[in-house]
């Protein structure tokens, strides 16, 4: 989970990759902010967004906080 990465991207956020491609996904909507990704594996990550939205805002404020993070499931 990056959070002090730029300016740019001070809202809560996720970087994805795939193969070749990256994108930087906002949290907790799963909109694309920047980059790309197949539109399979969007939707996968879509999902993952989805069901884990409440997880990753809780370790996006602890990582704000200097706190660690909670590791979260993959999908499966």
């Amino acid at each position: 989970m990056y959070f002090f990465d730029n300016q740019q991207h001070s809202s809560p956020h996720i970087h994805v990759h795939y193969q070749d491609d990256s994108a930087i996904i906002e949290l907790p909507s799963g909109v694309i902010i920047e980059g790309k990704l197949p539109k399979a594996k969007l939707k996968l990550v879509e999902a993952w967004v989805e069901i884990h939205k409440d997880e990753l805002m809780a370790d996006w404020q602890l990582a704000i906080s200097g706190e660690p993070v909670f590791k979260i499931d993959p999908l499966k």
